[in-house]
């Protein structure tokens, strides 16, 4: 099995930041893909940030120049870094990986339980 554990998540003042990490544990042979979703109340749920392993990353329009997705290989680890955090940011943050458990076995999708940010002064 995969374990995803996630950290970093708390309240933060507008303007502020925070850093999220997600390390995932267990029998992985090779990571494809790491990323972060979140959902707030009554909205639907947004994919934020990703990266794939060669090192591309993909951002939504409403993070762009403020967050940044990084990854650590060798610890199966993937950082979110949010800086010039806005209210609207308020949600519950979930990663996400794409992996192969063993060479021959097909990519499977594993998500955390998420971490709650809450931006307010």
């Amino acid at each position: 099995q995969v374990h995803l554990v996630e950290s970093g998540g708390g309240l933060v003042q507008p303007g502020g930041s925070l850093r999220l990490s997600c390390a995932a544990s267990g029998t992985i042979f090779s990571i494809l893909a790491m990323g972060w979703y979140r959902q707030a109340p009554g909205k639907e749920r947004e994919l934020v940030a990703s990266i794939v392993k060669a090192g591309d990353t993909k951002y939504a329009e409403s993070v762009k120049g403020r967050f940044t997705i990084s990854i650590a290989n060798a610890k199966n680890t993937v950082y979110l870094r949010m800086n010039s955090l806005k209210p609207e940011d308020t949600a519950v943050y979930y990663c996400y990986v794409d992996l192969q458990r063993r060479p021959d076995y097909g990519v499977e999708n594993y998500g955390g339980q998420g971490t709650q940010v809450t931006v307010s002064s």
